[in-house]
């Protein structure tokens, strides 16, 4: 029709617009006819784009290593980009005139690349395979400054590092030398165990037997306790039978002075008795006996009067020829001892 077309671009597609040189229109997601004699078209993808890249490396110790990540990034600058590469559109408004577009993640990769690298080679291979994460820290923070990038107007989104592997070679090696090293350590882990049980074994017994001679040593206590007990008790009963003992003695000794005493005393009441009858003897010697029988007599009762009556006549019974007692005689002597009644008659 004349030249006049119409073009319509994706939300996620920054389409430019010039017509003699001169930028007329531009924006994300326009539509619009154009006169394509006159005009030239640019359309840059504002999409964020995933790049994976897969580089051949080598560590600080020599050692080839596979680095596989990839890298996500957009074009946050589109009035940078369409300076520095073709992404002018052709005629028809549907393809691109070149393979810029296509250019542009190999580029970015061989940033990435240029990154890794530094951080890969400063490491040994033990510790590159196990960066990872620090790789792509690293990837991250420098890809973004890195002046190709900002002259392109290029935001990176992010840098993921999948996997460092080393040779097929090495690999196993490394896997022979890390099984050993595990066996290794699992045998290391059965003699601990081991250790572990035996001196857990060797407390076990030993505490068994500081348990039993604190037993024995708290049993030892107690019998010497006791000893110590019955020994003050024996010496407490010792005492007590000393001093029993001495009161004893002292009793004894205190009856044998009171006997010696009451038998002094007995002897000199004796002697004393003995001087008066002596003297009461002597001084009866020379006195008519009648008159010692009166004496005596005095101060008698009648049943002694009485029996002293017998007593004479018992004395003169060779002289007597017949004694009469009359019943009334007998009961009063047997009875009273009264002589008020007494008949009696001698012949």
């Amino acid at each position: 029709m004349l030249g006049f077309q119409f073009i319509k671009s994706q939300p996620t597609t920054h389409l430019m617009q010039f017509r003699g040189g001169k930028l007329v229109r531009q924006g994300a997601g326009l539509s619009f006819f154009y006169y394509a004699p006159t005009t030239s078209l640019v359309a840059v993808p504002i999409a964020s784009r995933d790049a994976g890249f897969m580089l051949e490396l080598v560590t600080s110790d020599f050692q080839s290593v596979t680095v596989q990540g990839e890298v996500t990034y957009r074009v946050g600058d589109p009035s940078r980009i369409y300076k520095m590469m073709d992404f002018s559109l052709k005629p028809d408004g549907a393809s691109y005139a070149s393979e810029d577009p296509d250019r542009l993640k190999g580029r970015v990769v061989m940033q990435v690349r240029a990154i890794v690298q530094q951080v890969i080679q400063g490491l040994p291979l033990r510790n590159a395979i196990k960066a990872s994460a620090e790789v792509a820290r690293a990837a991250q923070a420098q890809l973004g400054s890195q002046p190709e990038i900002q002259a392109l107007g290029l935001e990176i989104l992010g840098v993921s590092v999948v996997a460092i592997k080393p040779t097929p070679d090495i690999a196993r090696a490394l896997e022979a030398e890390a099984r050993e090293a595990n066996l290794k350590a699992a045998d290391d882990a059965i003699s601990q165990r081991r250790m572990a049980g035996v001196q857990n074994e060797r407390a076990i017994r030993q505490n068994e037997l500081d348990t039993e001679i604190a037993v024995e040593v708290k049993k030892r206590e107690i019998q010497e306790t006791q000893m110590e007990a019955k020994a003050a008790a024996m010496r407490r009963q010792n005492e007590l039978r000393a001093e029993q003992m001495s009161a004893d003695i002292v009793l004894e000794n205190e009856r044998k002075a009171f006997v010696t005493s009451e038998a002094e005393n007995t002897r000199q009441e004796a002697e004393a008795q003995a001087h008066k009858v002596r003297a009461v003897m002597d001084a009866l010697q020379n006195a008519d006996p009648r008159v010692v029988q009166a004496l005596a007599a005095v101060g008698m009762q009648p049943g002694q009067l009485i029996a002293q009556a017998f007593g004479g006549i018992a004395e003169r019974a060779e002289r007597i020829g017949q004694l009469n007692m009359s019943p009334e005689l007998l009961s009063s002597l047997l009875g009273a001892g009264a002589g008020s009644g007494a008949e009696w008659r001698r012949e």
